[in-house]
């Protein structure tokens, strides 16, 4: 399947409303917004989106307002073709790549923001990222008007601050949380592990594997604080790690946790986060799960 390539929004919203005008069987319309550089975790996106959805519409847009002052927004990486060719055999019908004066065509007036969820993780060290990406989503949302809407968990402060902005603002497009997906060893497929050298890639693998041995941590009985303790101490084993912040709060509320009492015996889904600099490649990592099923061995991580 070759893709419709589309750059503008009125050309867009055309092909969308023809579409759902002369289509006589699945009229739904399945969204997957993405800032480009394809991996297979946004393939593994497009292809759900194609499977639940009559018609799979991508965005490809680097957002200007989700950058900070000091971030790689002139160096993020970028590769129109690239991204192309792998939406094509994922099963998308249309691939919306707008220009930045198409998206702002003017100073934004308007904000949108979410509060408290965003005040931790992320949010915390990436000042004004949230609302960046909540302006983006609203107007990707209010542009395409999709029945659903994909996302996938390694983001998961994002996928929190869109369901619930979604939710506040009674947007009517379903949102669809997808696995994170990893490389064979472990490490969780991201745009920017393209930055990581031999070395930074090699250690940059101390994530997933101390999220993995979270769980038996958990199952032995430790506290929120000594679970942060030990994560902290494990990923510090790599030399060229640069620890932004190492996490454990409540999900998808993102609230704070008795940091003293032990994991085991809370009944909320829990979010173990992690972001870590390898030189100058901020990468971002979690273990979704439910302590009372890691006691009954049924880590239901995602």
């Amino acid at each position: 399947m070759t893709p419709k390539i589309i750059r503008t929004i009125v050309e867009l919203r055309q092909a969308i409303a023809e579409f759902r005008k002369l289509s006589e069987d699945n009229r739904s319309v399945g969204f997957v917004p993405t800032m480009g550089y394809l991996h297979e975790g946004h393939a593994s996106l497009l292809r759900q989106s194609a499977s639940d959805n009559g018609l799979t519409v991508l965005s490809i847009f680097v957002n200007p307002l989700q950058f900070g002052p000091n971030e790689d927004l002139d160096k993020y990486p970028r590769d129109e073709e690239r991204d192309i060719k792998v939406a094509a055999t994922a099963g998308t019908n249309i691939i919306f790549i707008p220009a930045l004066s198409e998206m702002y065509p003017n100073q934004a007036l308007t904000h949108i923001s979410v509060s408290e969820i965003t005040e931790r993780l992320c949010g915390a060290s990436r000042p004004g990222h949230f609302d960046g990406v909540a302006i983006v989503v609203t107007k990707l949302f209010n542009i395409v008007q999709p029945d659903r809407a994909y996302f996938g968990l390694k983001d998961a402060q994002q996928l929190a601050v869109i369901s619930q902005m979604t939710q506040d603002l009674n947007i009517p497009v379903e949102i669809v949380p997808c696995p994170i997906l990893r490389e064979e060893d472990g490490l969780a497929l991201s745009s920017r592990n393209v930055y990581l050298d031999e070395d930074q890639r090699s250690q940059a693998l101390i994530l997933s594997q101390s999220l993995s041995a979270s769980t038996d941590w958990i199952q032995a009985g430790i506290s929120a604080s000594e679970l942060i303790a030990k994560l902290k101490a494990e990923i510090s084993k790599a030399p060229l790690a640069k620890i932004d912040y190492v996490d454990v709060l409540t999900y998808p509320n993102l609230s704070q946790l008795n940091k003293d009492r032990p994991l085991n015996e809370n009944n909320n889904d829990l979010l173990i986060a992690v972001a870590v600099y390898f030189g100058k490649t901020r990468l971002i990592d979690n273990r979704l799960l439910n302590p009372v099923e890691v006691g009954e061995g049924l880590c239901f991580a995602k």
